[in-house]
């Protein structure tokens, strides 16, 4: 795990998480990444987990990392605490400052717009509320094609030559997104409208520390249809 005996780095790590959640994905890859050893703790109930509960009494959600004895919860949140605590693995935020803002503004952003607008579909009660969540959605990932060109400079990621903080942000949420395109019929990625984005998705999903972790989709339609009791499941 870390690079000096006695160190922060060398406690025990465990993370508590659900194999649906993107925001538990989140985490895995980035200790992935950076390759740290840790025991996954599967939570089946999260709402009546004492563990959840325990260490965080606030939200009571998961991801929750424990380093040592310490709880470090909210997925982006751990996410920084990985790529600042574990030097092993390439950087997931950029060194230069700018480029971290650019960084943390985006994963917000896929947080705040992009995820509500998946959920927003999922949710939707009739024909009209679902395609607006759609087109909200669609505006989501054009958005996002514009950032990748910026963000990329030609390269494979988000980040550059290798997966970085807008990759594991944009990426936990493809298991989702695939999920919708086959219940909706459109495919939110294509190489028609989203060019980089449809080639970067392959890159991603063949990545090392993103493959071994990544849910598996009928998995994830059977679970969609059991937790959503709206139209577009039935």
């Amino acid at each position: 795990m870390g690079s000096m005996n006695g160190s922060k780095n060398d406690e025990y790590v465990r993370l508590l998480g659900a194999w649906p959640s993107p925001f538990v994905l989140r985490t895995r890859i980035a200790l992935n990444l950076k390759r740290v050893a840790y025991e996954y703790l599967e939570e089946e109930d999260t709402l009546h987990s004492e563990s959840v509960l325990n260490y965080n009494p606030v939200h009571k959600q998961i991801p929750i990392l424990i380093h040592g004895n310490k709880p470090i919860r909210e997925s982006l949140n751990i996410v920084m605490y990985v790529d600042e605590t574990w030097l092993s693995g390439p950087p997931i935020l950029p060194s230069d400052p700018f480029d971290r803002a650019v960084a943390r503004f985006w994963d917000v952003y896929i947080d705040e717009h992009c995820f509500t607008s998946i959920n927003g579909v999922a949710v939707a009660k009739d024909e009209d509320e679902r395609k607006a969540a759609i087109a909200k959605l669609e505006q989501c990932m054009a958005l996002l094609e514009e950032t990748f060109q910026e963000c990329s400079k030609g390269r494979g990621f988000f980040g550059g030559e290798n997966i970085g903080f807008i990759d594991i942000g944009f990426g936990s949420m493809l298991g989702p997104l695939k999920v919708l395109e086959k219940f909706t019929g459109v495919k939110f990625i294509n190489p028609e409208n989203t060019p980089g984005l449809f080639n970067w998705e392959d890159r991603f999903y063949a990545h090392e520390a993103v493959k071994p972790v990544m849910p598996d989709i009928e998995k994830l339609i059977e679970f969609a249809r059991l937790k959503f009791n709206t139209p577009i499941f039935k």
